[in-house]
């Protein structure tokens, strides 16, 4: 840093007791991995050092991202979604700036501060059918919200789920995940029920037990990218209000315009959900946030007398750094008209990918809506490549995927990831500000990565087998 940076650091550190954490940073940033290794989760270090995913990255702006070494990445993964803005969007940051200078009394929790307030009133101006929101501070929290007013407002105690769904990992939202992986080993969970996505036969089967509360459906699975069918969320609503249950959208991942409308279900025309839940872009990725939308009815049944007025609540909620920057995002969407700009980038995106399935064997489909793209991988039809595909599938699942998401951020600097455990889906999830260079460099980079594969490439498959040797030693 120079010399005016570090006097603006010791101006700004006065009378904070001498913590300086820009020294600290200087002093002890290198040693983030063995940090992690030695008081964290032990396996992450590990497993980036395993893939080359182990880098230094130390500044980041907009879809991009630099190294230590000043080398420019892009971002097609967005922090699994919650950079929607891209990082360090000027208007967030000023917002955080302004509402912290304001010295706001801030969670005395018995007063009603504006910013809650206001944000709510936004918000639901993109879901008209809805009049109140609670405010929690994670997908998870405002998914585990929904499930208790469901029940608490049906009286009833079970939830529906779809296979492959992903709501979160507390243990409310693990009984409606429908991945064994995040299950298997925290059982006893809630008495809930799976159904597979788009079968109406199955859900209501489901409702005519009369003890269903709710259904609760992403409109586009997170893990594999797969569009509820055509219909379906229209035809589930009608059935779950026919048996007095609920439906609930879980729009973490695919609300604030990920899919190019600002909620996935307002995609298919007369769907209105009871309740909708909203996480990850809309605090810009600055400050944990999460938000349960609902009817009017829902929240005063919950919400009964004075003396249930805090029967569901959040030490951390409606704070005012993060009401402050989802009113920052939600203007700067409406500003740079990124929704509308999601959609036209995604189907650029998207229309480029899909031209190149009928030229490589191992590309099986493309796949999404607006920037939420599934690129799926499957058994190729030439002898040589369907041996080493075969192989590969022997040992595990997904490792071809892994294989295509590693030389894409080794040699061509851009990073993605696989669409799920055993999944040879890779996901695309970029900020909404990505831009048609950004969309020329992935595909550019993607069609090498994809040439190196079908040319049997010896370093691309050499570590394919690496792959395979670990996990195979680790069944």
């Amino acid at each position: 840093m120079n010399g005016d940076g570090d006097e603006r650091m010791d101006e700004g550190t006065t009378g904070t007791g001498g913590f300086d954490l820009g020294r600290l940073l200087a002093e002890r940033g290198g040693e983030r991995y063995e940090l992690h290794a030695r008081h964290l989760n032990h396996q992450l270090p590990r497993m980036l050092h395993t893939i080359g995913f182990d880098k230094v990255y130390v500044r980041a702006e907009g879809a991009h991202f630099w190294d230590d070494e000043g080398n420019d990445y892009l971002d097609m993964l967005a922090g699994f979604g919650v950079m929607g803005l891209g990082r360090h969007h000027p208007v967030v940051r000023k917002a955080l700036h302004d509402v912290l200078d304001a010295q706001l009394a801030d969670l005395t929790r018995f007063d009603c501060q504006p910013l809650p307030g206001l944000l709510a009133e936004r918000l639901l101006a993109h879901s008209p059918h809805l009049e109140r929101v609670f405010f929690g501070n994670s997908g998870t929290e405002a998914v585990e919200t929904a499930l208790k007013f469901a029940r608490y407002a049906t009286g009833r105690p079970r939830i529906l789920y779809c296979a492959h769904a992903f709501h979160g990992l507390t243990a409310g939202a693990l009984s409606v995940n429908g991945e064994d992986g995040f299950r298997t080993g925290f059982a006893p969970l809630l008495p809930d029920t799976q159904i597979p996505l788009g079968d109406l036969a199955a859900l209501e089967g489901e409702l005519r037990r009369g003890d269903v509360a709710a259904l609760v459906v992403e409109p586009i699975q997170g893990k594999g990218v797969h569009e509820a069918p055509p219909g379906y969320l229209r035809a589930a609503q009608e059935l779950l209000h026919r048996h007095k249950a609920l439906l609930i959208a879980d729009e973490v991942q695919t609300g604030l315009g990920r899919t190019g409308e600002f909620y996935a279900y307002q995609h298919e025309a007369g769907v209105e959900p009871d309740l909708v839940c909203v996480a990850k872009a809309l605090s810009g990725g600055y400050v944990p946030v999460g938000a349960t939308l609902g009817k009017d009815w829902i929240f005063k049944k919950v919400y009964s007398s004075m003396d249930r007025v805090l029967v569901h609540s959040a030490s951390f909620g409606s704070n005012a750094q993060a009401m402050a920057a989802g009113l920052a995002v939600l203007a700067v969407m409406a500003d740079e008209d990124l929704v509308a700009h999601a959609r036209t980038t995604g189907d650029l995106l998207r229309g480029r990918l899909a031209a190149l399935v009928d030229e490589y064997e191992l590309l099986h489909q493309v796949r999404g809506r607006g920037l939420m793209i599934g690129i799926e991988f499957g058994r190729p039809s030439s002898l040589g490549l369907r041996s080493r595909w075969t192989m590969l599938q022997a040992a595990r699942k997904g490792l071809f995927a892994q294989m295509v998401v590693v030389p894409l951020l080794q040699k061509h600097r851009i990073l993605t990831q696989v669409s799920g455990d055993h999944l040879e889906v890779i996901k695309l999830i970029p900020p909404l500000v990505v831009d048609e260079k950004d969309v020329d460099r992935f595909v550019t980079a993607f069609r090498a990565v994809m040439d190196e594969a079908h040319a049997g490439g010896s370093l691309m498959w050499e570590f394919g087998r690496t792959l395979v040797k670990q996990a195979v030693a680790n069944r």
